[in-house]
């Protein structure tokens, strides 16, 4: 196990000059910095689940392009989140760091400013290349000013404040949703970016490697690009064109290719984007594939929470954007606890038990029906899994940090988020699927057994790839209205349960891999004393 005790000054010199030697009031404001700065990522992904319904009506978008909204951002942001970190590395984690947030705040504005889904799924797109470059940097920021017995309280702080940041995202954009509109859900970005730059410039040092920097591994990161994009593309649009569809085939062809074609140029390039020696490290290696198994379950399960909550229990936006408090409360209340644990006994325990405390979360998230109280029905299990998510985040950032030199911190940063951002991303197209299998049939069953008229039952079914935003057509009696909204929430919850079935599975399975492999490695080259 790494030896979280050990002085960074015993690794020798070069690498004790990588721990910046930053006084107390240094480390606080890098600390802001960071937190504030993925604040910014983290707000965006939440605060865009809630606003999808007010998007789907204002720009008449369908439930897949909906899905691209989220999921241009989260595509460029994980193909990027590589080569974010080594430019970090490379070229100065402060440098990096500052035009990130500065390109994500132009991107927001763009964002702000669509007038049709296409112009937002672009502009969602360079939001995500400048999460690319922020995100590993606000890690990177933190593993360069604080040695390393400090890491695990400054990263459960980072991840409690960042919880805190992030919950106010989602409600105050709830909010303005429901006062004025969704452009606001983007547009309430633009002073906290300004806020960042100028903690960033005025009050945090700049850190980088002494060592020259590399040859950026282009090829790496457009095979990882093209890749992400083939398969994503093809999950996401198989519901709609069918999987024989030539589009769907030809992208899926081309994104398994590539991927394994990034695997084989990875081995290659002098300076990949990921360095293939760290998965040696059985610590980073399992941490990472952890964060997969974990982070598909939170990203492709809580996607469905608001639309559930909003298109089929009846919430307003604010309400919805409300409901996921509690889940950030714990998280608050419990980071800086939880990553005081790995500091005094290792982070091989806390991330058995978080994830299988999280596990539960989902399997009591998938019990409400139609017409379940909040209070009732779902705060219990955003609890449990706020619970357990507050176990987990700070021993998983602290296990991937310290299982590393130094001089890797800006790319372990980049490959840890990476790989949550890939679970997230993937896990929405492939729920997205499983999603249309289940809701369609059931859909159709209720509509054939409800006695609607046919041109009625024709006009629902044409609009089933919306979900849970079908409209009843104009015109429709009361009691023809109430079978078919009926039938829809139904068919809705139907493809929910399964969700939350395989968020269960997929929590599950990565305690199971926390139990094999996290705390069984030897401390990384460079650590040993």
């Amino acid at each position: 196990m790494t030896q979280t005790s050990r002085l960074p000054c015993e690794q020798g010199a070069m690498q004790c000059a990588e721990v910046s030697p930053t006084d107390a009031a240094h480390k606080r404001w890098v600390l802001a910095a960071s937190v504030l700065g993925s604040s910014l990522a983290f707000v965006d992904g939440t605060v865009v689940n809630v606003a999808l319904p007010a998007i789907q009506r204002a720009l008449d978008a369908s439930v897949y392009q909906a899905q691209w909204v989220v999921e241009s951002y989260a595509l460029l942001l994980a193909a990027l989140l590589l080569v974010g970190g080594a430019l970090g590395d490379r070229y100065g984690r402060r440098r990096v760091f500052v035009i990130g947030v500065a390109l994500f705040g132009v991107a927001s504005l763009l964002c702000a400013l669509s007038q049709t889904v296409h112009q937002l799924i672009a502009a969602r797109a360079l939001q995500g290349v400048g999460g690319a470059l922020l995100v590993p940097g606000s890690l990177a920021l933190i593993s360069a000013h604080f040695p390393e017995e400090e890491r695990g309280r400054a990263f459960g702080t980072w991840a409690g404040f960042s919880g805190i940041t992030s919950a106010v995202g989602p409600l105050l954009g709830g909010w303005l949703v429901d006062h004025f509109s969704w452009a606001w859900a983007f547009a309430v970005n633009l002073p906290l970016v300004a806020l960042v730059l100028a903690i960033t410039l005025a009050r945090v040092p700049e850190s980088r490697p002494r060592e020259a920097p590399g040859r950026l591994d282009l090829r790496g990161a457009l095979l990882a690009t093209v890749g992400l994009g083939g398969v994503v593309f093809a999950f996401i649009e198989a519901p709609t064109r069918g999987w024989r569809a030539a589009e769907v085939v030809a992208a899926l062809v081309l994104g398994v290719a590539a991927l394994i074609g990034f695997v084989f140029a990875e081995r290659r390039h002098p300076a990949p984007m990921l360095p293939l020696r760290l998965l040696r490290q059985t610590d980073f290696a399992g941490a990472n594939l952890l964060t997969l198994l974990l982070y598909a379950a939170l990203g492709g399960g809580l996607f469905y929470v608001p639309l559930n909550l909003i298109q089929v229990q009846g919430l307003s936006a604010t309400a919805a954007g409300a409901a996921l408090l509690p889940f950030i409360a714990i998280l608050f209340l419990l980071s800086r606890w939880a990553g005081g644990l790995v500091d005094r006994h290792g982070a091989r325990k806390p991330l058995i038990v978080g994830p299988l405390i999280a596990g539960a979360g989902f399997a009591l998230l998938l019990l409400p029906g139609t017409g379940a109280s909040y209070w009732r029905d779902f705060l219990p299990g955003i609890a449990v899994l706020g619970l357990g998510m507050a176990i987990a985040i700070a021993p998983l950032t602290t296990a991937v940090m310290n299982a590393v030199g130094p001089g890797d911190a800006g790319t372990a940063s980049g490959v840890n988020n990476a790989m949550s951002r890939v679970a997230g991303l993937l896990a929405i197209a492939v729920f997205g699927w499983i999603m249309a299998l289940v809701f369609e049939p059931a859909l159709l069953r209720s509509l054939r057994s409800g006695a609607l008229p046919p041109g009625l039952a024709d006009a629902v079914w044409e609009q089933r790839a919306r979900l849970a935003a079908i409209e009843v057509p104009q015109g429709t009696s009361e009691q023809a209205g109430t079978v078919v909204r009926e039938a829809v929430h139904g068919a809705f919850v139907a493809g929910y349960r399964w969700i939350m079935v395989l968020s269960v599975a997929l929590a599950v399975a990565s305690a199971g891999v926390a139990a094999l492999w996290v705390g069984r490695g030897p401390a990384p080259r460079g650590q040993r004393g």
